[in-house]
């Protein structure tokens, strides 16, 4: 018996479980309608994915150890990384996910260039699962129909996932991310050297904040918003490009990109022997809407659990199998997201409530813990006085920061 896997989407998510399962030697096909596909993103990876994924220096555009944190009222908030070894990555989506895609393609998984169209799943999923889809190969933009026999699945493709949809997963909330790439004059690209914005206030968003991230030899200048504000996003791409003016002005947009990007997992992971992984399964933190080290996470410990089950191809790995991986994966990182999700609630609720968030990142203690969890995510408990004192300078900034809100 060879034990056949197909993975669908070809970014960090798909491209990680790919290259986990060639690895081991089983059947894999990673499916990625665009191989050009630039995915609207901050493109900002902690340190610890640098590693862990064994990525090349040439992957990293800019190395950014400093950030900056602006409040509604305009307050400025420097924050700096003091170990200097220490740094969070800004890439490029095309360029990481086509590293990371081709790799997997050298160990062995069959790269794929098509448009997954349609799921069949014969003898409620006891028989292959049969997929069809328009192969691009010969460079037409219809594409070829071909079908596969396929004994598990990995569902990859993003918050609008057919995959999703095949296996019944049910929806779940979203938000909407805009970004204009900008290409700014030399003097003010010099500034974004090595450094990141982020902007929140009502005017640039009324639930999540703005950003301006340094790029290869541009910035990306964008703005996020639950979808029942969709119809705002213009409005908060106008405002956050005035607020940045100063330090944009007379550049020129080369790329305009909008995106969804799920906002919790979705009610159903795992069915029969397929399982999502990623933005297909809703793995985007609520607060920091960070998702490409999750989405490679998830791929490889998906991957992981089928490889373990699969005994050396011996056997297919039935659902039961499949759910270790989604036990696995809450147990490490649900508390995470009911955190941030927590502190999205709380601190992106009002410009007074922003305020106060702002005020907070000015704390020594507050951006060792928040930068601890972010680059190598793990967290650290305080001890108990440093905890005391910052949860008494969050109750001092909420207060503060209903006064300072304009």
């Amino acid at each position: 018996m060879t034990l056949r896997v197909a993975v669908v989407g070809g970014g960090p998510a798909g491209s990680c479980a790919a290259e986990t399962l060639a690895k081991a030697g089983i059947e894999t096909y990673i499916f990625e309608r665009k191989l050009d596909n630039a995915k609207p993103c901050g493109g900002a990876i902690p340190l610890c994915m640098v590693s862990e994924f064994e990525l090349p220096p040439e992957i990293i555009d800019r190395r950014v150890r400093n950030m900056k944190m602006i409040s509604p009222s305009n307050v400025e908030v420097d924050i700096k990384l003091d170990n200097p070894d220490e740094y969070i990555g800004m890439c490029r989506r095309e360029v990481l996910d086509a590293f990371l895609r081709n790799r997997a393609a050298d160990l062995g998984a069959k790269l794929i260039n098509g448009r997954v169209l349609d799921i069949k799943i014969n003898n409620n999923g006891n028989q292959p699962y049969v997929i069809t889809y328009s192969d691009f190969a010969d460079g037409g933009k219809e594409g070829v129909i071909r079908t596969l026999e396929i004994d598990l699945i990995i569902g990859a493709d993003g918050a609008n996932s057919v995959v999703a949809k095949a296996m019944d997963a049910g929806d779940y909330n979203y938000a909407i991310a805009f970004q204009e790439r900008i290409r700014i004059p030399e003097d003010k690209m010099e500034y974004y050297k090595d450094l990141a914005e982020m902007y929140v206030g009502d005017d640039v968003s009324p639930d999540f904040y703005a950003w301006v991230f340094p790029k290869y030899d541009h910035v990306a200048v964008g703005t996020g918003t639950m979808h029942k504000n969709q119809r705002l996003i213009k409005q908060l791409q106008a405002g956050i490009r005035a607020r940045a003016l100063p330090r944009i002005e007379g550049g020129e947009v080369i790329k305009v990109e909008a995106h969804p990007i799920p906002e919790h997992p979705r009610p159903r992971r795992v069915v029969g022997r397929i399982a999502l992984v990623g933005d297909a399964a809703g793995y985007v933190t609520k607060s920091s809407g960070e998702g490409i080290y999750f989405a490679a996470k998830s791929g490889r410990m998906c991957a992981e659990a089928i490889v373990e089950f699969a005994e050396a191809g011996k056997r297919i790995p039935t659902e039961a199998d499949l759910k270790v991986y989604i036990k696995r994966w809450d147990k490490q990182y649900g508390l995470t997201y009911k955190v941030l999700d927590i502190l999205q609630n709380v601190f992106y609720a009002t410009n007074a409530t922003r305020e106060a968030f702002v005020e907070m990142c000015a704390d020594k203690d507050v951006q060792k813990l928040t930068f601890d969890s972010y680059l190598y995510k793990t967290v650290v408990p305080a001890n108990p006085f440093t905890q005391l004192k910052i949860t008494l300078k969050t109750i001092g900034s909420l207060f503060r920061g209903n006064a300072l809100a304009p």
